[in-house]
């Protein structure tokens, strides 16, 4: 065996070791995890959680088609406004595509902004991508749902 053969070996079964070595359902339960963690970020203020879990090329996409960056969104957060009472995810389905995900689900929100106050559920698609060892969110995109019909 030559060199160049001997290394292209070596590098085939570190690249497959190295996709080997993570579990599917331990991503599944990780990004659930991170996902309510940022789900309490937003709650409670906490922008270091943010810039720990945010990618720093972070988008936006809100319910009105506004566009916001890492920065933008940590300043809402630092500056308290909106306020959320309730920031919760649920019916969350994962797709996995190696170091890339995909998670749908529904975001219910309750809070106000100002005087304004503001409650409803959001369709969201978060973008995840898998660096340094953990799952940090590139993009996120939410549609606001319609209100149920009143029942009669």
């Amino acid at each position: 065996m030559n060199l160049q053969t001997t290394l292209t070996a070596v590098l085939a079964v570190a690249a497959g070791a190295t996709t080997a070595a993570r579990d599917p359902a331990q991503d599944e339960r990780d990004l659930l995890k991170v996902e309510a963690a940022l789900c309490r970020a937003f709650e409670t203020g906490d922008a270091d959680t943010l810039r720990k879990s945010l990618d720093a090329r972070f988008t936006l996409t809100d319910s009105q088609g506004t566009v916001t960056n890492l920065e933008q969104n940590l300043a809402e957060v630092v500056k308290k406004d909106p306020v959320y009472e309730v920031f919760r995810n649920h019916h969350q389905k994962i797709r996995l595509y190696g170091d890339a995900a995909i998670v749908t689900g529904i975001t219910t929100l309750k809070g106000h902004s100002g005087k304004t106050r503001f409650e409803g559920d959001f369709q969201f698609t978060d973008t995840w991508v898998h660096r340094e060892g953990q799952w940090k969110l590139a993009a996120s995109h939410v549609t606001r749902m319609p209100k149920p019909a009143p029942t009669p």
